[in-house]
């Protein structure tokens, strides 16, 4: 359990709604392509309705400091089979990745530290409703810029990278020498945290590009009491209906 979760959720009932166009979407979805098990007809290019509001006051932000550059969101809700799905395909890759086959595993500790590498970027998929993932409740959304050829600029390392480089400051030790990759890597992750930042959203402590307004995290990183979004349970469901 993280340390937000302990924060209460007073469950708004704020409905999804779909991101509009006017924000650019890199597609094809990451987690469809997968596979992933959203369900028929279920869109996961969707927030709660205050999140998308926020989300074009970011792009507006953005476009007043650097008119050349767009929000361009990677993901946005999850529901927790796709959390599911998710967390246990990272951890058979990272597996791979190191020659690790789960089912031969007699000494667990490399296998063990996977899973803790991976419990610090991914939720638990677990279905209590006191500590639902950031994605499933609506509230978090995952994002990057692009250039005006609608292109992703170079952040300094990928999205969903499991590994110290996704940290947000990262780059602000390595930009005191003057390389003037890492200071571009450190200036552009600050211009991205500065417009979230200041539509009032927060940012995950070890994700450049996971930002989140209203969920547990949001709370306790702004010293509030309690959390407004809670698990989104019963929109897959409508989608199919």
């Amino acid at each position: 359990m993280r340390i937000w979760n302990k924060l209460t959720i007073e469950e708004c009932n704020e409905p999804l709604v779909p991101i509009p166009l006017v924000i650019s979407r890199l597609t094809p979805h990451p987690y469809l392509s997968l596979g992933a098990p959203y369900g028929k007809n279920v869109d996961p290019w969707r927030l709660r309705v205050d999140v998308v509001r926020r989300l074009l006051l970011a792009e507006d932000c953005l476009h007043q400091l650097n008119p050349r550059l767009s929000l361009a969101v990677f993901d946005a809700w999850r529901p927790r089979d796709v959390q599911k799905f998710m967390v246990d395909y990272v951890i058979e890759e990272q597996c791979k990745l190191k020659g690790i086959i789960q089912s031969d595993v007699t000494d667990r500790t490399d296998l063990d530290r996977i899973i803790e590498d991976v419990n610090n970027f991914w939720a638990s998929p677990c279905s209590d409703p006191r500590t639902p993932p950031p994605h499933s409740t609506g509230a978090a959304v995952d994002l990057t810029l692009i250039g005006e050829n609608g292109l992703p600029i170079d952040m300094g390392g990928e999205i969903d990278h499991i590994g110290p480089v996704s940290a947000p400051d990262y780059y602000a030790e390595f930009s005191k020498l003057r390389n003037p990759y890492f200071n571009e890597y450190h200036s552009r992750r600050e211009l991205l945290r500065t417009v979230m930042e200041k539509v009032g959203f927060s940012q995950h402590p070890n994700e450049w590009w996971h930002f989140s307004f209203g969920d547990q995290l949001w709370a306790w990183k702004q010293n509030s009491i309690n959390a407004i979004y809670g698990a989104v349970v019963e929109a897959s469901k409508a989608n199919i209906e």
